[in-house]
């Protein structure tokens, strides 16, 4: 047993973050909880961590992938995004007790050269970032992510700043609008559903989550047997609009190679396929030598006990850097092998 095992008793294996699924929408919800980091070993055969190494987790979440580097090393340093401010305080308490080890910020992965350079770390030796909503904001009815729980149209992953997925809907056009939905959701029927959510607006019927999932459904009609639910797409586009979640991982994509240190190696977990296609194209440059050809995907027995696992991809690469580079990295030791 690890030390970070023994100074976090229960947290061993899959049990660092929280996962949330309902069992069925028509009945009265029941939240189950499990613990499950989404292909946590993968992550951490990936990254390598060594001894005195410095690591980012990109989206600290429930702490889950924190937790699993440290187990692996517990000698490494860890420092530790969200943009959540409920995120960060759980974990904070969760992972007091490796709380020297752990620097904890609340900031949004996009920010991830000047909050090092405020620590005064110019490379580090490797980045986790799961790109999936945490299973929390979703059981949170307050935060309005979820079409199965009534709430306010609000979406946002740091509720201190920006504009609400309501406000936004208020401010844009119905083409505007429809191509969020299209681009963000891949939603074939963005016009229609476009229509209908500006239709509710104007008469007055679009204040909660549960009217938004009505006009969606108005426009589309209910979901087939054993099908997603209609207003999954809308959701998801309205959702990824508000964070401006491409804008930030294209930031993050785009600032690593110059903070990771020669051998360190970037790990992406994408549940969207937009999101997929960016990680490749980053991983398809020269800076990076890719640890796999095609991305890894959770095992059958993962998914079984872990649905929301089902539609992840890990990428992971190797920076490298040229003997012309003055800029060398930190880490000289191969992370995987």
């Amino acid at each position: 047993m690890s030390n970070l095992q023994l100074a976090l008793p229960g947290l061993l294996g899959d049990t660092a973050e929280w996962v949330w699924r309902d069992d069925d929408f028509d009945e009265v919800p029941v939240k189950r909880f499990e613990h499950a980091t989404v292909m946590r070993d993968e992550v951490v055969r990936a990254i390598g961590p060594r001894a005195g190494g410095t690591y980012v987790d990109a989206t600290l979440g429930g702490g889950g992938h924190t937790v699993a580097l440290l187990e692996a090393e517990p000698r490494s340093r860890i420092i530790a995004f969200d943009r959540d401010r409920a995120a960060v305080d759980a974990a904070q308490q969760t992972l007091a007790p490796v709380a020297d080890r752990v620097t904890f910020l609340l900031a949004p992965f996009s920010r991830l050269p000047e909050e090092l350079e405020r620590l005064g770390i110019t490379r580090i030796d490797g980045i986790v970032a799961d790109l999936g909503v945490s299973s929390p904001q979703l059981d949170d009815a307050e935060r309005g992510m979820s079409f199965r729980r009534e709430g306010p149209i609000d979406m946002r992953m740091d509720r201190e700043a920006g504009e609400t997925a309501l406000e936004l809907i208020e401010r844009l056009p119905d083409d505007d609008l429809a191509n969020i939905i299209y681009e963000y959701g891949d939603e074939r029927r963005s016009r229609r559903i476009a229509r209908s959510i500006k239709k509710a607006l104007v008469a007055g019927e679009l204040r909660t989550t549960l009217d938004l999932r009505r006009a969606i459904v108005r426009a589309v009609g209910p979901a087939r047997v054993g099908g997603v639910d209609p207003a999954t797409r809308t959701f998801q586009a309205l959702r990824v609009a508000v964070n401006t979640e491409l804008a930030e991982l294209e930031r993050l994509l785009e600032v690593l190679p110059r903070l990771i240190g020669e051998g360190g190696v970037a790990a992406i977990l994408s549940f969207q396929s937009m999101e997929d296609r960016l990680v490749k194209r980053a991983f398809a440059t020269a800076e990076w030598s890719r640890l796999t050809k095609k991305p890894q995907s959770p095992s059958d027995e993962e998914c079984a006990l872990n649905p929301r696992a089902r539609s992840a991809k890990l990428r992971a690469a190797r920076r490298h850097i040229d003997q012309g580079d003055p800029g060398q990295g930190l880490s000289q030791e191969p992370g995987l092998e």
